[in-house]
């Protein structure tokens, strides 16, 4: 198994991710899969759609063995979230 190695800083990774995300991947991916995972290779554009992080790092990895990949969640800022979620009672 290969351990690849980051070629961008944290920063530049992050812009690049949403910058290809915003302007390419959005567009082709927002209607119709709300909540599911988008990961992108930030030095393609590629990308692959599923609900699961890993089903979808697993097929744009087969595409791009040595992909940079970026991951959103399609309608959310975070593609987690931690802690439990108040509800509010009338």
């Amino acid at each position: 198994m290969t351990i690849r190695q980051p070629r961008y800083s944290k920063e530049e990774f992050a812009r690049r991710g949403d910058e290809i995300y915003e302007s390419q991947v959005r567009p082709q991916v927002e209607e119709g899969n709300h909540g599911k995972i988008v990961a992108i290779d930030i030095e393609t554009g590629d990308f692959e759609v599923d609900r699961s992080e890993i089903a979808a790092c697993d097929r744009l990895e087969a595409r791009h063995p040595d992909a940079q990949i970026w991951i959103v969640r399609i309608g959310s800022r975070h593609v987690r979230r931690f802690g439990g979620r108040t509800r509010r009672t009338a």
